[in-house]
C-alpha cells in the first residue's frame, strides 16, 4: 500500500471517491445500506429524504458504484456495491459517532484479522480489510 502523498494520481483518486461519500444525505443511505438490501420505499421512510432528492441522490451513488440496484417486478433495491464501500462507511461512522475513534478503527481491526483466523492480513493492510 502506498501512501497518498506519493501518487498526486492517488489523492486525486482518493479526493474525488471522498467527494460521493461527503453529501448528507448520500452519506445517510450508505449508513442505512449497511444494514443491507433494502427498497427504495424502505430508504424513503428510514432516512426522510423524500422524492425527488432520494431518486437523484441513488441515481449519483449508482454513477460513483458504490450501489447496486436490483428490480423486482416494480420495487428496485439497493445494497452497497463491495465490502470497500462498507468499510468506508464503517470507518465514517467511528471517526464520528465516538469518542475515541483510534481506539474503535484498531478494535475493528484487531476483532476482525487475528493471526491465524482466515481473513488475516499482516501489517498496514489490516486497515484496508476493515469492515
Amino acid at each position: 500500500m502506498n501512501a497518498i502523498w506519493r501518487s498526486r494520481k492517488q489523492a486525486d483518486f482518493a479526493a474525488e471517491k471522498l467527494r460521493k461519500f461527503a453529501q448528507p444525505q448520500r452519506l445517510m443511505i450508505l449508513s442505512l445500506l449497511r444494514e443491507g438490501e433494502k427498497s427504495v420505499t424502505e430508504i424513503d421512510v428510514a432516512t426522510g429524504i423524500g422524492q425527488p432528492a432520494l431518486s437523484q441522490q441513488l441515481a449519483e451513488l449508482r454513477k460513483a458504484e458504490l450501489v447496486t440496484p436490483r428490480r423486482q417486478a416494480k420495487q428496485i433495491y439497493y445494497n452497497l456495491a463491495n465490502e470497500s464501500v462498507a468499510l468506508c462507511v464503517r470507518s465514517i461512522e467511528a471517526v464520528f459517532n465516538a469518542g475515541d475513534p483510534e481506539r474503535i478503527l484498531l478494535n475493528m481491526a484487531r476483532s476482525d484479522l487475528l493471526p491465524g483466523s482466515e481473513n488475516a492480513v499482516c501489517g498496514a493492510a489490516n486497515f484496508a480489510r476493515l469492515r
